[in-house]
């Protein structure tokens, strides 16, 4: 047995004849197959660590990218367009309000709209000492903005209020109107675009939220409401009260401050709240009915002093909206907001 098996032994070992006919085809046959044979098996059996180590480095990968990414915008801050492009794909949060998250791409596009505007319009160096200051001081701002937004998302949910598509587009469309008539959708992107540096959907974005907080910021004052509907009835009964005295009285028994102005001469489609819309519906001396301005300030109540073919002049009592500012003044109190990044306070913002 042990011969007959050193004699097969030998026999694999033997080189291939140095020509192939029928008889030794068998023989090439088996040598070429075994030496393709040490490269086949041995991947065949590793094949399993190839698969762990295409897994280990892909996580790898991810972590890194993670990390780099958190530190680019936590410890760092990075406020470049491309950072803003990545949160804008990516969700994360630079704050949260109550336990509403405030989306970090928000705020970056705040930030990066009021930085557009003071270097291309203002045309400030933003190298400067005062550019710098100026830079802290729109951080700190659109934190603010962006925060705020998020907290009447917040109560919308509870409110049951939205912001409608014809809503939007309504909204637009006024902000088109200019004395000269209705300028196009494409001039009136472009001048956003230009001033702000914002596209026509990320201005939809900004718009509809802006919208979005008027509402919750009305629903809230029922205060403002009342103050308002009692201005309203006083100048029912007594037209032509002097708008002056009656503010101040207004003031004196609600203790609301109410705000008395003239406007002087401006254009019918002033940008101005919708009042001039308002003011040149009426005639000389005539009193409007309660006015919510498109600007979310306040209620107004308007009356016409004059008016020609492209222009008017009235004179206002406005009662401003304070339960929404009071309601988050009160949430930042017990500190129910947190900031992921730190941005210096500055006085006066």
């Amino acid at each position: 047995m042990k011969k007959l098996i050193n004699r097969l032994r030998k026999r694999n070992n033997l080189p291939p004849p140095s020509r192939i006919t029928s008889e030794t085809i068998d023989q090439h046959r088996e040598h070429i197959l075994a030496g393709g044979r040490k490269f086949k098996y041995p991947i065949q059996y590793a094949r399993h660590k190839l698969v762990i180590n295409a897994i280990l480095i892909s996580l790898s990968a991810v972590i890194i990218a993670i990390v780099i990414g958190w530190w680019q915008l936590y410890p760092a801050q990075n406020t470049s367009e491309f950072i803003y492009r990545v949160t804008k794909i990516i969700p994360v949060p630079v704050a949260v309000v109550d336990g509403q998250p405030v989306l970090y791409s928000d705020y970056l596009m705040k930030y990066l709209s009021s930085v557009h505007y003071i270097d291309q319009k203002e045309q400030v160096s933003l190298k400067t000492d005062s550019g710098k200051r100026q830079i802290e001081y729109i951080k700190q701002k659109s934190m603010q903005d962006a925060i705020a937004d998020a907290y009447a998302v917040k109560l919308s949910k509870r409110l049951n209020l939205t912001v409608s598509t014809v809503e939007l587009e309504g909204f637009l469309k006024e902000q088109r109107q200019t004395s000269d008539g209705e300028i196009s959708e494409q001039t009136y992107d472009a001048v956003i675009l230009d001033y702000y540096g914002w596209s026509p959907a990320e201005y939809r974005h900004v718009t509809e939220g802006k919208l979005l907080r008027q509402k919750v910021a009305y629903a809230l004052d029922k205060d403002a409401l009342n103050i308002i509907n009692s201005v309203g009835s006083a100048l029912k009964s007594a037209p032509l009260t002097d708008f002056k005295t009656l503010s101040d009285n207004i003031t004196k028994q609600s203790g609301v401050k109410t705000e008395y102005s003239t406007s002087g001469w401006v254009p019918k489609f002033n940008q101005d709240g919708g009042l001039s819309v308002e003011a040149a519906k009426l005639k000389k001396q005539d009193v409007s009915s309660v006015i919510k301005s498109t600007t979310g300030d306040g209620y107004y109540v308007v009356r016409l002093l004059d008016i020609n073919d492209s222009q008017v002049k009235y004179e206002s009592i406005k009662v401003p909206l304070t339960a929404f500012t009071k309601a988050l003044a009160d949430i930042e109190k017990h500190h129910k907001v947190t900031e992921f990044i730190s941005i210096p306070k500055q006085a006066g913002a």
